[in-house]
C-alpha cells in the first residue's frame, strides 16, 4: 500500500512553505526524528524478545535510521550548521498518548504508531523532493524506499500480531495523527501541523 493511500490528509502547502524557510530546524529535527526511529527501535527489540522475525526486521530498520542520521548529520556539517536541542513536537506525543497499556494490544498499537510515523515520514520526504535545492532534494529522494518499507514492515506485524481485525483501530489511530498534521502549531517541527502564522 502507498503511504498517500495509507494517510487520511496530505501534509498542507503551508507547512512546505514553512520548511522551505527553516531549512536548519528541518534538518536538526529531522537528525532528532532517525535518532527516535532508532531508539524506538532498540526499544521495541530489547521488550519483545519472543518474536524472533520481528527482531531481525527490527535491527536491520535501526542501522538503517542510523545511518540516516549520520547522513542528515552530514548535510548539517556540510552547511555549518549546528547541531542545538530542539523541544519535540506534539506530533509522536500525541499518537503516544493513544497507546494502550496492557498487552498484546499495547505491542499491537506500538506497531500501529510506528507504522503511521514512518509513512507521514515517507510522505513528507515526497513533498519536499519538489521544494527544497537540488542536493537536499536528491537526498530525501533516496530515503522514499527505505521509510516505505519501514512503514509495511511496522504495518504487516501489527496484523501478523494481532487475532482480531485491526482496520477499526487503524482508523482511530489515522484520524487522530490527521488532526495533528491540520491543526495549528506554534512551532516549526518535522512533523508539526499548520503554522500559526
Amino acid at each position: 500500500m502507498k503511504v498517500d493511500e495509507f494517510l487520511l490528509v496530505q501534509t498542507p502547502e503551508l507547512w512546505l512553505a514553512q520548511a522551505q524557510g527553516n531549512i536548519e530546524i528541518l534538518l536538526m529535527d529531522h537528525a532528532n526524528c532517525e535518532k527516535k526511529a532508532a531508539s524506538t527501535a532498540l526499544n521495541l527489540m530489547y521488550r519483545y524478545v519472543e518474536y524472533p522475525d520481528l527482531l531481525a526486521q527490527l535491527s536491520k530498520l535501526a542501522r538503517e535510521e542510523l545511518r540516516h542520521f549520520e547522513q542528515v548529520l552530514g548535510f548539517m556539517k556540510s552547511r555549518k550548521i549546528v547541531y542545538q536541542q530542539l523541544s519535540s513536537s506534539r506530533y509522536a506525543g500525541g499518537l503516544r498518548q493513544q497507546v494502550r497499556t496492557h498487552e498484546p494490544a499495547r505491542l499491537i498499537d506500538l506497531m500501529l504508531v510506528s507504522a503511521i510515523v514512518e509513512a507521514r515520514s515517507c510522505e513528507r520526504f515526497g513533498k519536499l523532493v519538489a521544494v527544497l535545492d537540488p542536493d537536499l532534494a536528491e537526498f530525501y529522494g533516496s530515503l522514499l524506499k527505505s521509510e516505505q518499507r519501514h512503514f509495511e514492515c511496522y504495518l504487516g506485524f501489527a496484523r501478523k500480531l494481532s487475532k482480531h481485525a485491526i482496520e477499526n483501530r487503524l482508523r482511530g489511530l489515522l484520524e487522530i495523527e490527521a488532526e495533528l498534521i491540520v491543526s495549528k502549531d506554534s512551532e516549526f517541527r518535522f512533523h508539526s501541523g499548520l503554522p500559526t502564522v
